[in-house]
């Protein structure tokens, strides 16, 4: 444990502040990543999502705030190496092959090469290796893009909308992988604006509406939160809680 209290792998967003002028596109952003586990975001689209991945990811600088990991706060260095960001909608290497793309990133990261094989599997690559990116369709694009992530090192994946351009197949294929990773040890944030995918793969949620945090924990505790708030038992399922929070 760390002096303040705080577990050693666990990362901690503080008061996190982003401003566009005079737009505050995130308010105080405070919540936790526990380590070794699939915390999702929720929120409508324009509630910031993008944004704080970036600004945790280390694209945007911080206006306000703090990111720690282990009660310790991070230097931009330290981030870089315990956070791995995948953006959503990119095509890096749109000539180059799926198979060349993978051995790159093992590579370029000193990535877990152990892993490659059981990545490609899970995600349904093979057909994939040998074609190029820039030919891949949405969903194809997809999956080999999380299988560059997941072959990263960094103990934190932070994946904006991984099942963005999946069909329910996939999803569920994707999904499974996810859990596969997060029970040995991977921990994984995710970006989703489809709830029942969150509900499906996620260990805790944090809602984001209008740039602001509405409520931070697993189903049950947010289900009791939002109860306590709206005074009706009726609430129920994630899609109601957060209704129901934001």
């Amino acid at each position: 444990m760390a002096g303040s209290g705080s577990p050693r792998g666990e990362v901690r967003v503080s008061q996190l502040t982003k401003r566009y002028g005079d737009v505050a596109a995130l308010s105080d952003v405070s919540f936790s990543i526990r380590e070794g586990e699939v915390l999702g975001l929720i929120g409508p689209n324009g509630s910031g999502k993008t944004t704080l991945f970036e600004c945790i990811g280390g694209v945007l600088p911080l206006d306000g705030g703090a990111i720690s990991r282990g009660g310790r706060p991070l230097t931009r260095a330290e981030r870089a190496a315990a956070l791995f960001y995948l953006p959503d909608a990119i095509a890096p290497w749109p000539a180059q092959t799926v198979r060349w793309a993978l051995e790159y990133t093992l590579g370029l990261f000193d990535g877990r090469a152990d892993w490659r094989d059981e990545v490609v599997r899970r995600l349904d690559l093979e057909p994939l290796l040998d074609k190029p990116i820039g030919t891949l369709s949405k969903g194809q694009r997809k999956r080999a893009l999380l299988a560059i992530g997941l072959l990263t090192p960094q103990p934190v994946l932070l994946a904006d909308e991984p099942f963005d351009g999946l069909d329910l197949r996939q999803t569920r294929d994707v999904a499974q992988t996810l859990g596969w990773f997060a029970s040995r040890g991977r921990t994984l944030f995710l970006s989703i604006h489809q709830i029942a995918d969150a509900a499906r793969v996620c260990h805790r949620f944090v809602l984001l509406s209008s740039g602001r945090v509405r409520g931070e924990g697993t189903i049950d505790e947010l289900t009791a939160l939002a109860r306590a708030r709206s005074g009706d038992e009726r609430t129920a399922d994630l899609e109601e809680v957060f209704l129901a929070l934001t």
